[in-house]
């Protein structure tokens, strides 16, 4: 790849979408495993992959946010960043003269 800066917002791309699927999975096995969730091996790593988009969320937003609420606000926030990386990714292939991108 000849344009590191496709390249740099590619991978953060990528990296979101894994923090993006992650989130989803961990409140997709939280509704179904219920009460027992802290004790559900899957569920904890999901936790463990999605801890550092949490905790930033967490340091970001007002303390008048529940903790309860901040995976949520993480989901939003993460899917958001994730629609503008896929514009900017689009921008920077037009700009680069690249069509298949």
């Amino acid at each position: 790849m000849s344009h590191p800066d496709l390249f740099v917002v590619s991978i953060l791309r990528a990296l979101v979408e894994v923090a993006l699927l992650s989130l989803l999975g961990q409140g997709a096995v939280g509704l179904l495993s219920g009460a027992r969730r802290a004790g559900n091996p899957v569920y904890r790593l999901f936790q463990v992959v999605t801890r550092p988009v949490v905790r930033l969320v967490r340091w970001l937003t007002p303390k008048v946010v529940v903790d309860r609420h901040v995976p949520f606000v993480a989901f939003f926030l993460t899917f958001w960043l994730w629609i503008v990386l896929a514009y900017v990714k689009r921008v920077l292939c037009e700009g680069h003269g690249l069509a298949g991108c």
